[in-house]
């Protein structure tokens, strides 16, 4: 035999949200999936006790039990479950309530828009941080009609003879060259510089010439000689 639920009507008072229904059907059911109520608190003692909620004239009953004490409690279960939904005659209102939240939540809150101006402005920082260039304007105009500097050039390679000859005749001027002296001079790619240096020149890491090359001995005399024929 298959039982109907009892119905019932609940209507709210003190209502003017739009269009919220005010009158509900409700179905109670006790067949579902057995539930209990848990509370935490920190009041200590919990007593046991036995209330009983008249509701509809007497028809619904929740019978609460408390079974232990401490902050967790189980305070009851529950014994009739409503089903509430608008009344048949309130759901026109309803109808409109759904279309309602469904436009609110499609409404984008957030839009993209392409600025005209892109110059930076909108994106300037607060004080105390580091400023931004903008990417357009006079100051990147300014950027481009900059000449590339000597060591952004690509250098090439001289033969290594002659360039041994370039390296004698400038230690012939002066005895100590440093690295940076020397590469504004010959105009010569760095690494290149160095191997010949390795080769041909002291590194004086102390003294008076400190971060200088100078001719190895054997090299100084050979100049030397050199110039006396």
């Amino acid at each position: 035999m298959l039982l109907m639920p009892l119905q019932f009507k609940m209507e709210m008072t003190q209502m003017d949200n739009g269009n919220t229904p005010k009158s509900y059907s409700l179905n109670m059911y006790n067949d579902f999936v057995p539930m209990c109520i848990f509370s935490e608190s920190n009041q200590g003692w919990h007593h046991l006790t036995f209330q009983t909620f008249h509701f509809l004239h007497d028809v619904c009953m929740y019978f609460l039990y408390i079974f232990f004490t401490g902050k967790l409690a189980c305070e009851g279960k529950v014994e009739h479950k409503f089903d509430m939904k608008p009344h048949r005659e309130n759901l026109a209102e309803y109808g409109k309530l759904c279309r309602e939240r469904t436009s609110k939540f499609m409404t984008r809150t957030r839009q993209v828009q392409v600025l005209s101006d892109d110059s930076g402005m909108r994106m300037r920082p607060m004080p105390g941080m580091v400023g931004l260039i903008p990417s357009s304007g006079p100051m990147k105009e300014k950027k481009k009609t900059l000449p590339a500097k000597p060591s952004d050039m690509k250098r090439t390679r001289r033969d290594r003879t002659e360039m041994e000859n370039i390296l004698f005749k400038l230690f012939e001027r002066q005895p100590n060259w440093s690295l940076k002296q020397l590469m504004q001079e010959t105009d010569q790619p760095e690494q290149f510089l160095k191997e010949i240096l390795n080769d041909l020149c002291v590194y004086n890491k102390r003294g008076p010439n400190q971060g200088t090359h100078e001719l190895k001995p054997e090299y100084k005399k050979s100049t030397g000689d050199n110039d006396a024929t």
